[in-house]
């Protein structure tokens, strides 16, 4: 009963703060960026939110905890320090000053207008809505799991009721109403994670037993020692996944538009802080945690004392490790404090994806079409893709046996690869051209499609038996290494591409944006 009346509250309480903000969001600028004017807290919490949801705290915790054991706290550890720290100290300002020079709402706008090309702008809105999809289902896959196992709802019911919620608020209030609710969501996960964190720890005899108790379990080869030692057992496909899941998130559409809506410098420095600490609690916190999943779960009938994970094509079921834990180790009122947790941290990364999306379909590719289209008519247009996006997604989520950290790591290798370094240099180089940012864009949508269709649909078994026969330490067939490898590479390939195919009209459009920091 108290699970319910936890439930019950949060929903209506963010069901409140959309219709509160509904008049703030009247028009295209206020609906999609707040009018440009989010403080330090709320965007710093928006931002952490946004990059932390069911996707980590049950997809890449479970699977990556199971994997690497205690040293999966590294990835946390990267999400802080590359993927927020050193995302706020290098984007930010000039991110805020550029956008706000060019005039640019979205992504795609931003590459139309630094690089003088409608191509780029057509071609990226079209990338963001097929693959912020997948990370969408991704989320709903996480949350959705955990609310069967909590409430004994059947899963595709908790999927839809999470759309439904989702597109309530996002649809009356837009950013500053997804702004602040990831406020209050973001309390929410503070206060969940280091609760969680101390009472599973404890469950086991404290940290010094926990972390023997996992030196004790052998690895595949028979080592033991090794899920409590400071690397791992993989330390090389650890570096790989600490790659994807910090140095993504500069290139991803809904994380790099919070620096958009930002204040001003001062709210930046600020905000860069926050964020950090916010993501060393949150997302070192979910990895630790998800490094004692070996204590609390097993794929052995005959081991007692551990819930039974069911064994998927040769693999344990990891998205339902964490959940597994969670009802071991929790009492009644906090396991109801983590479905909140959970659903706030899934809630307000949804909420930024779909805001994403839904802009970006009617800025970048419905408005030039109709260009006689009023405020009013934008909203709407945008709220109606947001409901389509959402159902998409829904209609994804539905295959239960698609791992999260599949969906996810497809939906990010295909944006960060195809958008990172054209963003990125595009901040900082006038010597980048049109030619190699839609190089980027068809490097990184092409390799991630080629390694989905070879390695993650099973549509070729006899390709994926020889790769694994192969016995690579680079585990090649990872969508998690594969993301890995076309963010590097377009970080390398962007500006050579660049200087070998520098036109006069990719000069002029270079002077034309750079003309921004001289006046900011």
């Amino acid at each position: 009963m108290a699970l319910w009346v936890i439930l019950i509250a949060y929903l209506v309480l963010m069901t409140g703060i959309g219709i509160f903000c509904r008049k703030s969001a009247g028009n295209v600028n206020d609906f999609v960026l707040g009018g440009r004017n989010i403080g330090p807290w709320f965007t710093a919490f928006a931002y952490g939110t946004s990059y932390f949801s069911a996707v980590v705290f049950i997809g890449y915790a479970g699977q990556f905890g199971w994997s690497y054991g205690a040293s999966a706290t590294w990835i946390g550890m990267g999400n802080a320090f590359i993927g927020s720290l050193l995302a706020w100290i290098l984007l930010g300002k000039r991110t805020r000053i550029m956008t706000k020079f060019l005039k640019a709402s979205t992504m795609p706008e931003f590459f139309e207008k630094r690089y003088g090309s409608k191509g780029l702008k057509i071609s990226s809105a079209i990338i963001i809505f097929l693959f912020l999809i997948p990370y969408t289902a991704s989320v709903y896959n996480g949350l959705s799991r955990l609310f069967e196992a909590a409430f004994h709802v059947d899963y595709s019911v908790c999927i839809i009721a999470m759309a439904l919620f989702t597109a309530i608020y996002v649809i009356l209030g837009g950013y500053q109403a997804t702004a602040l609710n990831d406020f209050v969501q973001g309390i929410i996960m503070l206060i969940g994670i280091a609760a969680v964190v101390i009472c599973s720890v404890n469950y086991k005899g404290g940290l010094s037993a926990a972390m023997g108790a996992l030196g004790e379990i052998p690895d595949s080869t028979g080592r033991t020692g090794v899920f409590n030692s400071v690397m791992g057992p993989d330390p090389i496909n650890l570096i790989g996944v600490v790659i994807l899941t910090s140095l993504g998130t500069w290139g991803l559409p809904q994380m790099v538009q919070k620096f958009y809506a930002i204040k001003d410098d001062a709210a930046i420095k600020r905000g860069s802080i926050i964020s950090t600490i916010f993501a060393v609690i949150v997302a070192g916190g979910s990895y630790f945690l998800g490094g004692f999943g070996r204590l609390y779960a097993t794929t052995d009938p005959g081991e007692a004392g551990k819930t039974l994970i069911s064994v998927i094509n040769g693999k344990p079921e990891f998205d339902a490790i964490i959940p597994a834990m969670m009802g071991e180790a929790l009492p009644e009122l906090l396991y109801g404090l983590l479905i909140v947790l959970v659903l706030s941290a899934s809630m307000s990364t949804l909420s930024s994806l779909v805001l994403t999306s839904g802009s970006t379909v009617t800025i970048d590719l419905v408005k030039p079409v109709k260009k006689d289209m009023t405020e009013k008519q934008q909203v709407l247009i945008i709220r109606i893709f947001i409901v389509l996006f959402l159902g998409l997604s829904v209609i994804l989520a539905m295959n239960k046996n698609t791992y999260i950290t599949t969906l996810m790591s497809i939906s990010w290798g295909a944006l960060a690869g195809s958008f990172l370094a054209p963003f990125l240099w595009g901040l900082f180089s006038k010597k980048i051209s049109k030619v190699s940012a839609g190089f980027c864009f068809a490097w990184g949508t092409g390799i991630t499609i080629i390694h989905t269709v070879l390695f993650s649909l099973g549509w070729f078994p006899d390709i994926t038996a020889s790769v694994s026969a192969l016995g690579l330490k680079l585990n090649i067939m990872s969508p998690l290494n594969c993301g890995a490898f076309t963010m590097l590479s377009t970080l390398i390939l962007c500006p050579v591409i660049g200087r070998l195919t520098m036109k006069k009209s990719d000069s002029e459009a270079a002077e034309n944006a750079f003309l921004c920091y001289r006046e900011g």
